[in-house]
């Protein structure tokens, strides 16, 4: 991992990896991660007491109709398909998927269909949102009515940061020599 790591930063990394390692700040990612966690899907145990409940209902002539849940959908091919239907109104990519070629189109996907979408560190972290240990990408395509507001703000700071941000698009990364490489370069500049 840490021959990876150091691989990454000295070799000139193109711009469509490099863009994974501009991800949100602390603050925007808490207000965001607060935001999923009221999305979280219902876990195994969960959905066995619903659907026994909903049996019991049943079986008692009482049937009654259950709206469907506004949960996370997560799973690169759903959120992929999502997003090519433009119901995601939010995507949230994480920085550290391993192999990297597997998300490396969703940001050029995202900002041919229009959707915000943002980067963010910990592919565990999404992983924990949707009772999984690593989720590659999540996707949010309703909401409740009293954080319609909080996702739009959410999804406009994020449209400025990445989908409109050329920058990051043309921006190589790695290039970084060691401490040793450094100086000498710097001893090589001085003499001249």
């Amino acid at each position: 991992q840490r021959a990876k790591r150091i691989m990454l930063m000295r070799l000139k990394v193109p711009p469509a990896i490099a863009q994974f390692n501009s991800t949100i700040d602390k603050s925007q990612a808490a207000s965001l991660l607060r935001l999923l966690k009221k999305y979280q899907p219902e876990t195994q145990k969960d959905k066995k007491q619903r659907l026994v409940e909903m049996a019991e209902a049943k079986k008692n002539g009482d049937e009654s109709k259950t709206k469907k849940p506004t949960v996370l959908k997560f799973g690169l091919n759903h959120v992929t398909n999502l997003i090519e239907q433009k119901q995601a109104k939010l995507v949230v990519i994480a920085h550290d998927v391993d192999p990297i070629e597997s998300v490396i189109f969703l940001p050029a996907l995202c900002r041919k269909k229009e959707v915000p979408y943002c980067i963010i560190k910990g592919k565990a972290r999404l992983g924990t949102l949707v009772h999984q240990k690593t989720a590659t990408c999540v996707a949010l395509t309703t909401v409740k009515q009293e954080d319609n507001a909080e996702l739009g703000k959410l999804a406009e700071s994020f449209k400025g940061m990445f989908n409109e941000n050329v920058e990051v698009r043309r921006r190589w990364g790695g290039g970084i020599m060691g401490q040793k490489s450094q100086h000498v370069t710097q001893r090589k500049e001085k003499a001249i």
